[in-house]
């Protein structure tokens, strides 16, 4: 069976996109990242929870701030990409729920009162968000440079001081540069991932 989507969509989102490593100076503009937004915030959460929040890094001085949390390489790498975004998940995303999730206007404090819950749902359904993202991204022909070596308790005091968001990702954004890809990695089969019971 063959998929909706035509063979050079599915190469520019997933077969011949790549983690990259290296990016040009050109800039990635707030226009950009809208559009990006505005497709990807379709993606489905949890009871429409939409907790992930998006903090792009673009002035030398918050770059740097940034860059003291990273751990190797990823620190050089994030200096030379034209825009890096700090994803985190709102942890008091339960507020918007009336708004997000009308229909059940309880359902913010039924659900979701205690602290605890939120944190596991709402990092549960942002991490999902972040995958959204990253596809977004490549969507609008740029290339993504997803990283977790950082030190996010540091970026959390840094950065989101009120203790309202818990970052996870950060995710450099650009045109690829030269050598940006490192030899692509295999995968699993689908007999190895897939099972039916």
């Amino acid at each position: 069976m063959s998929l909706a989507l035509d063979s050079a969509a599915q190469d520019l989102l997933f077969r011949e996109a790549q983690t990259a490593n290296t990016f040009t100076d050109e800039p990635v503009t707030d226009e950009q990242v809208q559009a990006i937004y505005d497709l990807v915030k379709f993606g489905p959460t949890a009871f429409n929870q939409s907790p992930l929040r998006i903090t792009l890094v673009r002035t030398p001085e918050a770059r740097q701030r940034l860059v003291n949390h990273a751990m190797g390489a990823n620190g050089p790498k994030t200096l030379t990409a034209p825009l890096t975004a700090i994803l985190s998940v709102d942890l008091d995303f339960h507020e918007k729920l009336p708004e997000l999730f009308p229909h059940a206007p309880g359902i913010k404090d039924t659900f979701f009162a205690e602290a605890a819950v939120r944190e596991v749902a709402g990092t549960q359904n942002a991490t999902l968000q972040a995958g959204y993202f990253i596809v977004g991204v490549r969507a609008a022909g740029l290339a993504a440079g997803p990283m977790t070596g950082f030190d996010f308790t540091g970026i959390d005091k840094e950065f989101f001081g009120d203790g309202k968001q818990k970052s996870f990702l950060v995710l450099n954004i650009g045109k690829p540069g030269p050598d940006a890809f490192f030899p692509r990695s295999p995968r699993l089969t689908f007999d190895d991932a897939v099972s039916t019971v």
